[in-house]
């Protein structure tokens, strides 16, 4: 199955769409990743997904990217009498280490971290931003703070901090056990939630050792000012708007979006804009009209991916949801402005030999109007330098290994086909033409170019490319 598109679509699972049936019908509509929330999943219904996602890939015989996002570390008050209560704006209120249930005046807030890290002036969110409270005095098990923000408080209602770095890990207990469960479960991609600074990543990357890639969440304040050593460290980004909304001013979250895309375009990371893109699909068969402007800005702007959460995994329509999602995308690439943005956003190569290699395989491709620009890519390395220039042919990347394939679902523009490992050069060639056209890239008499590391099979070795011809015979250079 070939998409008519180069963006990628995720799509989330939940109740209204956790049957192979389903899944299989958004994987049609266009769905290339689907995504299972954690905080909404046990370790065993995840395996029950993950077994009806592997049966549809086989049904379709084409990679099909898993991403488990981890649910993270929640942070919640404690209870109160009565169930709630109702605080006003210029009222003192006081958060504490006493587990009593709280009134209009005080709460039980269960974190000694939160005391460890709040200061005097530091902002505290209650219930995604309904209330809000300014730290007047820290103690080590005692915060006063004044209610700038009135409303109304109840049980177990979250608490963000967007001003204070909470001396936490971005892995709690629950996401420990949920991690080695989908690891063991075989999925791609794993989503960290709330993480704050770069050695949140790397606590990840210990556990997973490789097993699946790890991909950052950004919807914490604290994180959007050291993205540039997380996405050193992280294999993507996930632009979590919900959150980032809540915890930063909503008119700066546009502005982050762009940052984050672009700074996944300059380093070759996959990057992908989630959180109430077609928000009114969930109850509507048809999306509001800023909506489609919103999905079709992130397109522009060159996201590898678009992310649907409730629309799909809760929502009345999920097939229509990815089907909109699809037509979007198909029709922002065609737009005459689309292929100038894009170029005008190229960053200059790194200086290494395989990034000169995929710029130089970029601008031969352009040149001469080549069908397709084919990697063999081992690691996925190669496809991943060659997506990141984005050649105006379609890139087909051609693997060994099927955990390569499913990674590269993510990535924009990337068809990857399974297929063993060349055996030298004349069969790299010869196959890589033979492929492209079953794949219907090109046809007998068209020219592609193909780019790989020699010696083959070696990750990250890209060196080579060479320009050949899909003959009569669908063969031959």
């Amino acid at each position: 199955m070939r998409r008519l598109r180069r963006t990628k679509i995720v799509a989330t699972l939940g109740p209204a769409s956790s049957s192979t049936e389903m899944i299989g019908k958004l994987f049609n509509a266009g769905a290339d990743v689907f995504r299972i929330n954690m905080s909404h999943t046990s370790p065993d219904r995840m395996r029950e997904i993950v077994a009806m996602i592997r049966s549809v890939e086989r049904d379709n015989d084409r990679p099909i990217g898993i991403l488990v996002d981890l649910q993270g570390p929640k942070l919640r008050l404690g209870t109160f009498k009565g169930g709630s209560v109702v605080v006003k704006g210029g009222d003192t209120f006081v958060l504490d280490s006493d587990p009593a249930e709280g009134d209009a005046t005080r709460a039980y807030l269960p974190h000694p971290e939160i005391f460890a890290g709040a200061e005097p002036g530091h902002t505290l969110l209650i219930d995604d931003g309904k209330v809000r409270l300014t730290v007047t005095e820290a103690q080590p098990k005692r915060m006063v703070t004044r209610v700038e923000i009135g409303g109304k408080l109840s049980d177990r209602k979250g608490v963000s901090l967007p001003d204070s770095t909470i001396p936490f890990s971005a892995l709690a207990e629950k996401d420990r056990t949920d991690l080695e469960a989908a690891l063991d479960a075989g999925i791609d991609w794993v989503a960290l939630s709330f993480i704050q600074r770069p050695e949140d990543i790397a606590e990840a990357k210990k556990i997973t050792r490789g097993r699946a890639a790890v991909m950052a969440k950004i919807e914490k304040p604290q994180a959007v000012t050291r993205l540039s050593e997380i996405i050193d460290l992280a294999d993507a980004l996930m632009v979590a708007r919900g959150d980032l909304g809540v915890e930063m001013p909503l008119e700066k979250v546009p502005g982050v979006q762009k940052q984050m895309t672009r700074m996944g375009r300059a380093t070759g990371k996959p990057i992908v804009v989630a959180t109430q893109m077609l928000e009114s699909m969930i109850t509507s068969p048809v999306p509001t009209r800023a909506e489609v402007s919103d999905v079709a800005s992130a397109i522009f702007e060159g996201a590898d991916a678009v992310m649907l959460s409730a629309e799909s995994a809760a929502g009345q329509y999920p097939v229509e949801a990815v089907t909109m999602m699809d037509r979007i995308a198909r029709s922002v690439e065609s737009d005459p402005t689309y292929r100038g943005i894009l170029d005008a956003q190229r960053a200059v190569p790194e200086p290494t030999g395989a990034d000169a290699i995929a710029d130089a395989a970029r601008h031969i491709a352009d040149t001469l109007d080549l069908a397709a620009v084919i990697c063999w890519t081992s690691s996925g390395s190669t496809a991943l330098r060659v997506a990141r220039e984005r050649p105006r042919p379609p890139v087909v990347a051609l693997s060994p290994n099927m955990s390569t394939g499913r990674r590269l679902a993510v990535v924009w523009g990337v068809h990857c086909v399974v297929t063993e490992d060349a055996h030298d050069q004349d069969d790299m060639v010869d196959r890589a033409c033979r492929i492209a056209f079953r794949e219907g890239f090109a046809k007998a008499g068209q020219r592609v170019i193909v780019v790989a590391g020699v010696p083959l099979g070696t990750p990250g070795a890209t060196n080579m490319l060479r320009i050949a011809y899909v003959g009569q015979d669908i063969g031959g250079d």
